[in-house]
């Protein structure tokens, strides 16, 4: 029996990600509409009538929007909880369409039953497309972890450094990266990916190995643990936002900030202000 309950899903983390995942998630319902014209659309007769239908792009892509940036804050995610993701976006989109067409188009009076319809409605566009979008990112991630081997040995030799050469040792497996040249390590579950510069390029590598077991192999004076999914080195950081509450790290080469944990601000934050004195 096929289980996909215990495989990591991947998340957007960078909010240019989020924002145009959600474009295309409007634009999906969008042509669904207008190309099949479900639910008596075809019925509905108006000079304007695409351009009376384009408010629902704007509606489920900001739903998607809302819900992906809430959830872009957990560590970990795996397939049930993007399910419970897209269940939230058919929701919100629901209640959005449901006020946009009872107010503008049909104008009919608001009432739980209308409600109903619009639901059932929403689950009907919703669940073929997003059935697409997550077998779609599922399997990316599938092929990504069955070309983990593949990857690593494509990788380039790093550029000549005067800094010290990391070695990091996966089963048969040695990749070596300048210890410039790092800039972070960001895991889920027992997958970590490594953000690393090569001739100035970020590039980012997925290697089979927790967090812990690459942190005895990378860490140095100046590439710590800050989260329990985070480690970063810290020269390349620029600058930090935040208070003892809760920091983020901000790295100029990478589009996400890394967020540092209370346990690791002792350590973290005076460190830090030692490298930048």
């Amino acid at each position: 029996m096929l289980s996909f309950t215990p495989y990591s899903y991947p998340k957007s983390h960078s909010v240019k990600e989020i924002l145009l995942s959600s474009l295309a998630a409007g634009v999906v319902v969008y042509l669904f509409l207008i190309i099949f014209q479900p639910f008596g659309t075809e019925n509905f007769h108006h000079p304007y009538k695409y351009l009376i239908l384009f408010p629902y792009t704007l509606i489920f892509g900001a739903a998607f929007f809302i819900s992906s940036l809430c959830v872009s804050r957990f560590d970990e995610w795996n397939l049930v909880s993007e399910l419970l993701k897209i269940l939230a976006i058919l929701f919100l989109g629901s209640v959005f369409s449901y006020f946009y067409n009872s107010l503008f188009i049909s104008h009919v009076p608001l009432s739980f039953e209308n409600y109903g319809y619009m639901f059932l409605y929403s689950m009907a566009i919703g669940i073929p497309t997003s059935s697409i979008y997550i077998l779609s990112r599922y399997i990316y991630l599938k092929n990504s972890r069955e070309n983990i081997s593949e990857d690593i040995d494509s990788i380039s030799n790093p550029v000549n450094s005067t800094k010290a050469v990391l070695t990091i040792s996966i089963n048969t497996t040695e990749l070596r990266v300048a210890e410039d040249d790092f800039l972070c390590i960001q895991s889920m579950e027992n997958y970590c990916t490594l953000y690393y510069l090569d001739n100035n390029t970020v590039k980012k590598l997925l290697l089979r190995i927790s967090l812990s077991g690459i942190l005895m192999q990378v860490q140095t004076q100046t590439i710590k643990r800050c989260h329990r999914s985070y480690i970063v080195n810290l020269e390349k950081v620029k600058s930090l936002k935040g208070n003892a509450q809760g920091y983020k790290l901000i790295l100029p080469e990478i589009d996400f900030n890394i967020p540092v944990s209370r346990s690791f601000i002792s350590v973290i934050i005076p460190q830090l202000q030692k490298l930048k004195k």
